[in-house]
């Protein structure tokens, strides 16, 4: 488009740009996804060993939960099950859902699905997406399973927007192909805070949490952490960043062949 062009466009329309421009420069912070609207599809990735990912999406599913717009402004209202679909061989890797180590108010809610191959978790995901009486969805697969590409990817974003129930899809050790998901974090486990009264409890869970994609927000790195009832955001430390990547590699040493 020619300089002439662009000065026969009206003063809207670069206004328009301007504005989009504006939002998709937002910082993702707490609660923010749910303020601004529709349901949307996330993509989680992480190192199998880790257990981040799962922590991650549940965590991100309940803080997306408790501010969503409501009556009264309370999670409560909504008793909707939550379904959680595992193909085989990321639960082989991760582990199944521990239904006592989740938080109280999902124990008795929690709709556990174990598929044979990635082609029938996804339909699983697809059908989840389908049903309002699900409060969120979250899947986990392993690799990238040639099931998963971006048509299929396509139809889950589409699916979870059209019906608006959010999906959290966690990725175990694949590497970043293409996909039509809204978000997509890069995680890992990251050191946890001392407790307040008990130096020998075991503090909040904590995760490096790395935005790589978002279609309305700037990437960037953040230190997540949180318990049952509410998810905080800090930016990554230096620290923390060493801290990360000295268990990581320790991760990798422990499963290479020359350390067995």
């Amino acid at each position: 488009m020619s300089h002439a062009d662009l000065s026969s466009l009206p003063i809207t329309a670069f206004e328009d740009v301007a504005a989009l421009s504006a939002r998709r420069s937002v910082r993702w912070r707490s609660g923010l996804a749910a303020v601004q609207g529709a349901a949307h599809h996330t993509e989680v990735f992480t190192a199998s060993g880790d257990a981040a990912g799962a922590g991650v999406a549940l965590a991100l599913a309940l803080d997306d939960l408790r501010h969503l717009p409501r009556g009264d402004g309370s999670e409560a209202d909504d008793r909707r099950n939550v379904l959680w679909v595992q193909a085989r061989d990321a639960a082989r890797l991760s582990g199944r859902p521990y239904r006592a180590g989740l938080p109280q108010s999902l124990q008795s809610r929690l709709v556990h699905v174990l598929a044979e191959k990635a082609e029938d978790a996804l339909f699983a995901l697809e059908e989840g997406l389908r049903c309002r009486d699900f409060a969120f969805v979250i899947g986990e697969m392993a690799g990238n399973a040639k099931a998963l590409d971006f048509t299929a990817s396509r139809r889950l974003t589409l699916t979870s927007e059209r019906h608006g129930i959010p999906l959290f899809l966690v990725r175990i050790d694949a590497a970043h192909d293409l996909s039509s998901a809204r978000m997509r974090w890069e995680v890992a486990s990251a050191p946890s805070s001392a407790p307040e009264w008990n130096a020998q409890a075991p503090g909040d869970p904590a995760w490096k949490a790395e935005l790589f994609r978002a279609r309305s927000h700037a990437p960037g790195t953040w230190t997540l952490s949180g318990g049952e009832t509410s998810l905080t955001a800090s930016k990554a430390r230096e620290d923390t960043d060493r801290a990360v990547a000295g268990w990581t590699a320790g991760l990798q040493h422990r499963r290479s062949p020359r350390a067995r």
